[in-house]
């Protein structure tokens, strides 16, 4: 197991404020590589959870907070079979299939109406409470942030 790599996002939400992610490089190898890149850069750092819904999913890695922004790279879809259950890691796209970028949601529970249409690349193995703790709005009054994003 050596070879797995998590991505640890430290938030202001909850206690402990750690989600620790199991990344999927079997299912989304370019999203995997473009994540971590971004992490590399510290790109994630600072930013918020822009749009969370209750009982669905916790979206963040926009760096104008709005939903609208992403980073310099789209990457083509990697979609599978995976089920969009709670706790899986999916990339946030607009209407185009591949233009997947650095957003990306958290789903909060089963959402598997999402299958086959946006790339899973990661599942949460510890943190879903400070998951679930993350203010929640469209956008939310007070966002949750990442405070640092690591890879390891």
């Amino acid at each position: 197991m050596a070879d797995t790599l998590t991505l640890t996002i430290d938030t202001n939400s909850g206690e402990p404020a750690d989600v620790v992610i199991k990344l999927r490089p079997d299912l989304a190898p370019s999203h995997v590589k473009q994540i971590s890149r971004l992490v590399g850069e510290g790109f994630y750092d600072g930013l918020t959870f822009h749009r969370v819904i209750d009982g669905f999913m916790a979206q963040g890695g926009c760096p104008d907070g709005t939903g609208m922004g992403g980073a310099d790279t789209k990457i083509p879809a990697e979609f599978s079979s995976e089920p969009h259950v709670r706790g899986v890691c999916s990339m946030a796209r607009s209407q185009n299939p591949n233009s997947a970028s650095s957003q990306f949601f958290i789903c909060l529970d089963d959402a598997t109406f999402l299958d086959k249409q946006y790339t899973v690349w990661g599942v949460v193995e510890s943190g879903m409470d400070t998951v679930d703790a993350i203010p929640k709005g469209e956008p939310p009054r007070y966002p949750g942030k990442i405070v640092k994003a690591t890879i390891s």
